[in-house]
């Protein structure tokens, strides 16, 4: 089997699937207790995934042979000045981990940015969310101060010039 990552709407069915078990596994983790589908459903309603579409940023999907297995955002972030964007939902399905899926799917976004003139990606995570740090730092981002407090969980913050 092998990976492909291609650009695709956050809206398309197989995305909607990833963000939804994104979202389960987040959640699930935080509250140390499965998630309800209407505590998923409220955590997706205004996640501002519309900003996942270009000209705001954009959206990829990792597929392992034909299976929908991986998920990535990119959205554009002018307010930290241009050349800035932010690395979101970032997501492997848990079958596919250890099968270089999650490199493959930070090199698609990566390429999305320098597409869209990025030279710096960053991105917020928690400390629950170990494989996770372990993929950013494995790919070159570096633990940097905070840049930001919109998102009450975040613990760790990243950045990787490109």
């Amino acid at each position: 089997m092998t990976w492909t990552v291609t650009a695709e709407r956050f809206d398309s069915p197989d995305a909607n699937a990833l963000r939804r078990d994104y979202y389960d596994e987040v959640a699930s983790r935080y509250w140390q207790r499965p998630a309800t589908a209407e505590e998923i459903d409220d955590g997706l309603d205004g996640d501002g995934a519309d900003l996942l579409a270009p000209p705001t940023g954009q959206f990829v999907v990792g597929r392992y042979g034909s299976k929908a297995a991986s998920c990535a955002g990119l959205v554009l972030t002018e307010s930290a000045g241009p050349g800035t964007a932010e690395l979101t939902r970032v997501y492997v399905r848990p079958a596919f981990r250890g099968t270089g899926g999650g490199g493959l799917l930070l090199a698609a976004v990566e390429e999305e940015a320098r597409a869209y003139g990025v030279r710096l990606l960053r991105l917020d995570t928690r400390n629950d969310l170990v494989e996770a740090r372990g993929l950013y730092t494995k790919h070159g981002y570096r633990e940097v101060p905070a840049f930001h407090r919109r998102n009450r969980y975040a613990e760790h913050w990243f950045a990787k010039e490109l």
